[in-house]
């Protein structure tokens, strides 16, 4: 039996996403799984259609084989985390993922039970409520001298395309890596380009299409502390002008007494 395109675009929409059938079927409001749609046995529901605009912007022309338009809002992001994990008391985890997980991240991204393998945290402060964080550990030299390797970074959840600053620094979750870097979006074009710190690196240039998530940088955890050279440079100084100044002070009222 041949199966028609809107079930061929169905399945395609859904392997995008790196969904399960029965996570899909779950994001569209279906019972049990996609796997009929799928297979070619049962109708797309009209429901289903409004839902695939709704929540991905899929054009209902495009998945029926009548547009080449996949998107009618290819300016949106569209990329919001697919899993989050909370707390015993309902609030939203800051799930953390190492540079040994993150080989695995984009394969389950819409797997709640690897997820729940993953250790999470909450922090109790105003800068981390009312929005979805996540912490990722730097693994390499491209972004030296802002980030080294093995410190963890916090980002919060980015919805939206607008929002992408060409200072800040991103981690970008794509079909098979996650990579930390700034953005840089090309005009009238669906393409980016990735930036690194390190002037050795060169840009990554990707199609929006081939990112699933993106976190805006808000912070970092670090446990190699080293003094700031430059800092206690800067004290030394102020501490001998201090000194300076009182034995100034001394010399004077020596003359005046004299």
């Amino acid at each position: 039996m041949q199966i028609d395109e809107e079930f061929k675009r169905f399945k395609q929409i859904r392997e995008e996403l790196n969904l399960t059938q029965s996570a899909f079927a779950d994001e569209l409001g279906i019972s049990a799984t996609t796997a009929d749609i799928e297979r070619g046995r049962t109708r797309i529901p009209g429901q289903v259609v409004k839902e695939l605009l709704r929540k991905y912007s899929i054009n209902p022309l495009w998945l029926f084989g009548d547009s080449k338009q996949k998107y009618l809002q290819p300016d949106k992001l569209l990329m919001s985390p697919r899993v989050v994990t909370v707390d015993n008391a309902g609030k939203d985890n800051i799930v953390l993922v190492s540079a040994k997980a993150a080989a695995g991240y984009p394969n389950n991204i819409g797997d709640a039970q690897w997820f729940e393998t993953l250790p999470a945290f909450s922090i109790p402060l105003p800068e981390f409520r009312n929005a979805t964080f996540r912490g990722f550990q730097v693994e390499g030299d491209s972004m030296l001298p802002v980030l080294h390797s093995g410190e963890w970074i916090v980002g919060k959840a980015l919805d939206d395309w607008e929002d992408v600053n060409p200072k800040q620094i991103y981690v970008v979750v794509t079909v098979d890596s996650i990579l930390v870097k700034k953005i840089q979006q090309e005009s009238q074009s669906t393409f980016i380009n990735l930036i690194s710190s390190n002037p050795e690196y060169s840009p990554i240039k990707l199609d929006r299409s081939e990112i699933k998530e993106i976190w805006i940088v808000s912070s970092k955890l670090t446990f190699d502390l080293e003094a700031d050279n430059k800092q206690v440079s800067l004290l030394t100084l102020h501490s001998e002008m201090r000194e300076l100044k009182e034995e100034m002070r001394k010399l004077v009222k020596d003359v005046v007494s004299k």
